[in-house]
């Protein structure tokens, strides 16, 4: 963290003073950095009296449904009163807002507060930090700054925030911080066991069959160094699953030796395909989602290709095989 960062952290927090009602929103396809940097904020904020909403974009996957504070995910009504300030939360860009996005054209004040070197500075105060491991690091200093107390609810979602970022600390963007804020958030309480065991150890019957049916359609390019898997909606319907059942198929396949890159095509509808793509060494993947106007991070990205199945494959491969050699 350099001071700078701390400069506009500091600038957020008088707004935050000067502020009654906070409304939190972050990205389409929730996470668990997205969702655990909202739910922590939103915790810390409630602990000064702040009126507090946090919305829903996608909802909350099975997953994270656990965490401690998320029966405050909601939808956007205008019951709720004016917004007197918008915190955006581990987003690049307005548009990752999805259905919340106007809403910033209603408010004066949005705070953004976010990691991905994509990120299009769209706040009147701009917290991001690209060398940070997970917009749950910045949210971590952010409630240290505002001297709010780090309870068992919050470091939870911190932790939460930052593992999974990281995939359970072995990537290369963790750093001998990220760690050193891990060993914090221990001490202040945080539930391992309980995100071990709902993240990582709670897979239905029916999403192992999903994980089953994935990989035996696995295929492979340039001499295994690219992974290709399809998941189509005749499969989420013959294994009864959804689309948040795939969570994890696309890092288990970037794991088998030879791969350098792993891809998971995601069918949304017969000409919208959802694309997973993850990096193991060298491949800059957020670069090769930006040509379909994606992004997200160098060994994992994210886009939207408009058309079917197959021929998303091939437009991705393509991509890929550029980067590969």
């Amino acid at each position: 963290m350099n001071n700078l960062l701390f400069e506009y952290m500091d600038e957020a927090i008088d707004i935050i003073n000067k502020s009654t009602k906070i409304f939190i929103a972050s990205h389409v396809n929730p996470d668990g950095d997205n969702i655990g940097s909202s739910l922590s904020l939103a915790l810390a904020l409630k602990k000064i009296d702040k009126e507090v909403f946090v919305l829903s974009t996608d909802g909350i996957p099975n997953d994270f449904k656990f965490l401690p504070g998320s029966e405050l995910i909601q939808d956007y009504n205008e019951s709720m009163g004016p917004i007197d300030l918008f915190i955006a939360v581990d987003s690049s860009d307005v548009d990752r807002l999805g259905k919340n996005k106007d809403l910033i054209k209603t408010t004066n004040k949005v705070i953004n507060i976010d990691h991905h070197i994509s990120n299009t500075k769209f706040g009147h105060i701009n917290i991001v930090n690209p060398k940070a491991s997970a917009t749950g690091e910045l949210i971590y200093y952010f409630i240290k700054r505002l001297n709010i107390k780090i309870d068992k609810d919050i470091a939870t979602n911190i932790y939460t925030a930052i593992n999974t970022d990281t995939g359970k600390f072995s990537y290369d963007n963790v750093s001998s911080d990220t760690h050193r804020i891990a060993a914090e958030l221990l001490d202040a309480g945080a539930d391992i066991k309980e995100v071990n065991i709902n993240i990582y150890e709670s897979s239905s019957i029916e999403r192992t069959k999903l994980f089953i049916k994935t990989l035996g359609g696995l295929k492979t390019y340039s001499n295994n160094k690219i992974a290709i898997a399809k998941i189509s909606q005749d499969i989420l319907t013959e294994t009864n699953t959804t689309l948040d059942d795939t969570e994890g198929i696309v890092s288990f396949i970037r794991g088998i030796g030879p791969v350098e890159v792993s891809c998971i095509l995601k069918e949304i509808s017969e000409k919208e395909v959802k694309v997973s793509l993850r990096s193991k060494e060298y491949v800059d993947v957020a670069s090769i989602c930006g040509v379909f106007n994606g992004g997200g991070h160098i060994r994992a990205a994210g886009c939207t290709i408009n058309s079917d199945l197959n021929s998303a494959e091939s437009l991705i491969v393509e991509e890929i095989i550029k980067k590969i050699r």
